[in-house]
């Protein structure tokens, strides 16, 4: 009953905090200058259910999440996968730390928007330049915890696993997998927004459809309203997709949980 108090609690303070900020941006655009170039969030919202019928470009607003989405996964998830494998290859092995590390934190600085002409000239303008900067807006953050996650494991516990006589292969998934499980889904969360915050930097390649191009096609034609119609709805999914990670997380690590 408890936990069920302050989950309520919670939800009540996040409902409230999102009409907090509603109510600021409605005052703002009613009772300042700022009215006069940005529109209220009435309007905006207005935009928003009629685009769920009526399509912006050639698609209404799910045809362009579809979009969004197909891309964020595919990119996201071969990233998280090659991601796991080279942050605990580092985090296990010198021999691959000293290779790979220094290629790693020479890449890792780099934004996703500065590779897109290079992705461009490597892999033209269709699905696959798309995917290609999601990827690498996701790898980096995926393999970083990985890394961490393998280094911290105690090694008293591999010790004891090697002098009961337990294989390599039984020490990595019985020791060093679940022990940096935590961190890896901390790397795979904060993977997860950067991938979809990398939709528009992904979009600005020659596409036609998506949140990101909402964005674009409403800068490129000055219409704010359409602007923020994009940036409503990247900040809504990106908050669903951050809840439906931490409940995965939640399900697969509730070992891990100090709260009981």
């Amino acid at each position: 009953m408890k936990k069920l108090s302050e989950k309520a609690e919670k939800t009540v303070y996040a409902i409230l905090a999102i009409a907090t900020f509603f109510l600021i941006w409605a005052f703002i655009t009613t009772f300042t200058t700022a009215g006069e170039s940005t529109p209220g969030p009435i309007e905006v919202l207005k935009l928003l259910f009629s685009s769920i019928f009526e399509p912006i470009g050639k698609y209404t607003i799910y045809g362009h999440l579809y979009f969004s989405l197909r891309r964020v996964i595919v990119g996201y998830t071969v990233a998280s996968m090659l991601g796991i494998v080279v942050g605990i290859s580092m985090g296990t092995s010198r021999y691959a730390e000293a290779i790979i590390k220094p290629l790693f934190e020479l890449i890792r600085p780099i934004p996703p928007i500065a590779w897109i002409p290079l992705v461009i000239l490597w892999f033209g303008v269709g699905e696959l330049p798309k995917y290609a900067i999601i990827f690498i807006g996701s790898f980096t953050n995926v393999t970083l915890n990985a890394y961490t996650g393998a280094q911290r494991v105690d090694p008293q516990l591999i010790g004891c696993a090697k002098m009961l006589g337990t294989s390599n292969r039984d020490i990595f998934l019985r020791v060093i997998l679940p022990s940096s499980l935590p961190q890896i889904f901390a790397g795979l969360q904060v993977a997860l927004s950067t991938a979809w915050m990398a939709v528009l930097a992904a979009e600005m390649v020659g596409a036609q459809e998506g949140c990101g191009w909402i964005i674009l096609r409403g800068s490129d034609t000055t219409n704010i309203p359409l602007v923020l119609v994009g940036m409503v709805v990247i900040g809504v999914v990106g908050l669903l997709l951050a809840t439906i990670m931490r409940v995965i997380e939640r399900g697969l690590c509730s070992w891990n949980r100090m709260d009981g």
